[in-house]
């Protein structure tokens, strides 16, 4: 794929170019999703805005993805792999440095929520340093927490097969600002016993594409834009505030 950095060689890099980092997860996303959504999804938007952005005349390059994330709320599902938030600063204040030693300006594409600690720490300390580095969120307007509609009907436009419909059912559904302190002190399963946080059920593939489009857009536009908020964030020069997540307890 054009700009992707793992299929290229160090001849054919543009000069201090855009990096594009996603950032994901290894983590639950009930029966009926895979563990790496996360990452698909941050992979797919890091994808499309390079090639939006090469067409603008940019130069762009998309990083491999960081397939492990903070993502010990998942912890007590069998298969979640979390380094935690202290090992996720490090690896990307790292990741950074290392980068900067050829890029021009380096943007983390987050698709979960449980790195934001990690991004607003590593991040600050890096432009203390003097890096030119920030995160983008993958968000949408309206979505809902975990392994819903939202991410299921994304994951069914990218690629159904990852998708086992006969699983599908629905999460807990109760308010998310009614969940927070017991999922910070218990996890996920104390409060969804399928890990589910919404309602997958109706998803579909053409829902998925327009959230992926809304996705991709601001994504781009806080790229364009480059604003940064205190914690480090690009924010969305099409919105006054800094807008609702996909996923509250995962994307932020």
């Amino acid at each position: 794929m054009d700009g992707e950095l793992a299929y290229s060689t160090w001849p054919s890099l543009p000069p201090a170019p855009v990096v594009l980092v996603p950032l994901g997860s290894t983590e639950q996303h009930g029966p009926h999703l895979p563990f790496s959504t996360d990452t698909i999804i941050a992979s797919a938007v890091a994808e499309r805005v390079a090639t939006d952005l090469t067409i603008r005349g940019h130069s762009v390059v998309v990083a491999p993805a960081l397939q492990y994330g903070a993502s010990g709320e998942h912890q007590n599902f069998p298969g979640t792999v979390s380094i935690g938030t202290e090992a996720l600063t490090i690896v990307v204040i790292e990741l950074v440095r290392s980068l900067s030693t050829w890029a021009g300006r380096i943007v983390l594409v987050n698709g979960h929520g449980g790195n934001l600690a990690a991004l607003t720490t590593s991040v600050s300390l890096l432009r203390g340093e003097g890096h030119t580095v920030a995160w983008a969120p993958c968000t949408v307007a309206r979505g809902d927490a975990h392994a819903g509609i939202t991410e299921t009907s994304i994951l069914l436009h990218l690629d159904a097969k990852l998708v086992d419909l006969a699983s599908v059912v629905p999460g807990a559904m109760t308010p998310m600002s009614a969940l927070f302190s017991r999922l910070a002190s218990e996890g996920v399963r104390a409060v969804s016993p399928t890990g589910i946080l919404g309602d997958p059920t109706g998803a579909t593939a053409t829902t998925g594409a327009a959230l992926m489009a809304e996705m991709c857009d601001g994504v781009q536009r806080r790229i364009l834009g480059e604003s940064i908020d205190p914690r480090g964030c690009l924010r969305d020069p099409a919105r006054c505030t800094v807008p609702a997540p996909v996923a509250t307890e995962d994307r932020a």
